[in-house]
């Protein structure tokens, strides 16, 4: 079984296709897989020999991803999580919490606990593609993800400084209050958030091996976000 501590700062290679492993073996500590985006995601799961631990994420449409079906989606995770190779898994927070796809909740919290069972991390995930909130409804969403989750991831869209250091500080107050947290500003005004947030406690960073493969708006390639948090981790 793979194993894969966010104790510390993991930087995942964000790709549909595994055969990319061997690229992203010298800056990931990682690959995520993302099945909605994947041709035929468990044959590719079957042939994987590469050295990287993978979190498995299959993104429904209501949260930015390419997956239609509820049921299949989750059919799909609950396999994926039986390959040694699998270390941590993305489930949505909307889903855990039926807040936003009531549909989805039992099969959410039984994937969560089949995940817990098979010592497979849970990544319970918020998306925002059209705003970063204020501070506090920040600092509560964390709150909930780190609590249904083992990590709570958070991306939001950022228009302005003012919402990247709104992102940073929650960051910061969810570390400080003992969370385990990963967070990103989406968008050219959040693209720093991404090499900055470790310093302020984010566990997890997202980066596609070629620039042109790009899972999410505002991220950087691999290789420079490998230099970029190397570098200010390294002086802070």
């Amino acid at each position: 079984m793979a194993e894969l501590s966010f104790e510390s700062f993991v930087l995942t290679a964000s790709t549909a296709d595994l055969s990319e492993e061997p690229a992203a073996r010298s800056d990931a500590d990682a690959i995520e897989f993302r099945l909605d985006l994947a041709d035929d995601p468990l044959a590719a799961l079957d042939v994987y020999d590469g050295s990287l631990p993978i979190l498995v994420t299959n993104r429904p449409t209501w949260e930015g991803g390419d997956a239609t079906s509820e049921a299949d989606r989750f059919d799909e995770l609950a396999s994926a999580i039986d390959y040694d190779s699998v270390a941590a898994v993305d489930i949505e927070l909307g889903a855990l919490t039926g807040t936003v796809d009531a549909a989805a909740h039992d099969r959410a919290v039984s994937l969560r606990e089949a995940a817990r069972n098979q010592d497979v991390t849970v990544v319970a995930s918020v998306h925002d593609f059209e705003t970063t909130p204020p501070i506090a409804q920040l600092n509560e969403l964390l709150e909930v993800a780190a609590t249904e989750g083992d990590v709570g991831k958070l991306a939001t869209v950022a228009h302005d400084r003012s919402d990247a250091l709104a992102l940073l500080t929650a960051t910061h107050t969810a570390t400080q209050n003992g969370l385990t947290v990963a967070t990103m500003g989406m968008g050219e005004p959040g693209r720093h958030t991404r090499a900055v947030a470790p310093l302020y406690g984010s566990r997890i960073g997202y980066a596609p091996v070629d620039p042109e493969n790009a899972t999410a708006p505002g991220q950087y390639d691999l290789r420079t976000l490998r230099e970029i948090v190397t570098e200010l981790t390294r002086t802070a």
